[in-house]
C-alpha cells in the first residue's frame, strides 16, 4: 500500500441499514406473506398480489407498447438481455393502482420508486446474471447518485403462468422461482448493513415455451421522483 493508494468507496450506510430494516419487519408483519428460507437475501413472497384481470391489463398495456429491453452499462452485450419492454405511465388509471400498492406493501415512500417497467419475454428470450443495484465502479454511478440513489428494494409481479421456463434464478441465494400469475415477488439488493448484497444475483431464464409477462419497480434510498 501507498500513501497514495486510491481509497475503496464505503459501501455501507446507516440509511439504507434502516430504511431495509423497516421494509422488512412490515412485509414480516404481513400475515400473506411468506419469506424465503435462505440466509442469503431477503426475499419474500405473496401470491395473489393482483387479480386476474389487473394483470390481463397490464399485459395488453406490454403488448401494446414494448420495445426491445435496454442495458444501463457501457458494455454492450445483445445476447444479455433479449427480452422487450416498456415504460408505465404510473399516473395511468391501469397503472397507478399496482403502482402505489407496490410502494405501500413494501411501506416505501411512492417518490423513491422508479417508474414500473413491463416485460414480455417470447421463447428463447432471457435475461442473463446480474444485480439490480449500481455498481460504483460503473460511469453511470455519478448519474445515479443524482436521481435518488442506490437501488434498495426490487419488487417483481408476474402476470401470466408459463408453459415451461422463464424461471427467476438467484444462483448464490440458491432459490429458483416459477412464473405463476399473480405472484409478486420482493428482495433486498443490500445485505443488512446497507452495502449491496452480491448474492441478489440472479437470472430471467429462458422462456422455453409460451410467452412471460412481468412488472418491475425498482426503489432508490432517496426520491427518485423529482416534485
Amino acid at each position: 500500500m501507498t500513501l497514495f493508494a486510491k481509497k475503496k468507496p464505503v459501501l455501507a450506510s446507516p440509511v439504507r441499514q434502516l430504511a431495509g430494516a423497516a421494509t422488512a419487519r412490515r412485509l414480516e408483519a404481513n400475515p400473506a406473506i411468506k419469506r424465503a428460507k435462505i440466509d442469503a437475501a431477503q426475499v419474500y413472497y405473496h401470491l395473489d398480489f393482483l387479480t386476474p384481470a389487473q394483470c390481463g391489463r397490464l399485459v395488453k398495456l406490454i403488448d401494446t407498447n414494448r420495445r426491445p429491453s435496454t442495458l444501463l452499462s457501457d458494455r454492450a452485450d445483445d445476447g444479455f438481455r433479449t427480452s422487450e419492454s416498456c415504460d408505465m405511465d404510473r399516473w395511468s388509471p391501469d397503472v397507478r393502482p399496482t403502482d402505489e400498492a407496490i410502494a405501500n406493501l413494501l411501506g416505501i415512500d411512492a417518490s423513491h420508486g422508479e417508474t414500473m417497467q413491463g416485460q414480455r419475454y417470447a421463447p428463447g428470450q432471457q435475461f442473463r446474471a446480474h444485480h439490480d443495484y449500481f455498481h460504483h465502479g460503473e460511469s453511470y454511478w455519478e448519474a445515479m447518485q443524482a436521481s435518488g440513489g442506490q437501488r434498495t428494494w426490487t419488487a417483481m409481479i408476474y402476470l401470466n403462468d408459463v408453459e415451461e421456463g422463464g424461471a427467476t434464478w438467484f444462483p448464490q441465494a440458491g432459490i429458483r422461482v416459477a412464473p405463476k400469475r399473480g405472484l409478486l415477488l420482493a428482495w433486498n439488493n443490500m445485505n443488512p448493513d446497507g452495502s449491496p448484497n452480491d448474492k441478489t444475483l440472479h437470472e430471467g431464464m429462458p422462456v422455453v415455451r409460451g410467452t412471460k409477462y412481468i412488472v418491475t419497480k425498482w426503489f432508490r434510498e432517496g426520491a427518485w421522483l423529482k416534485s
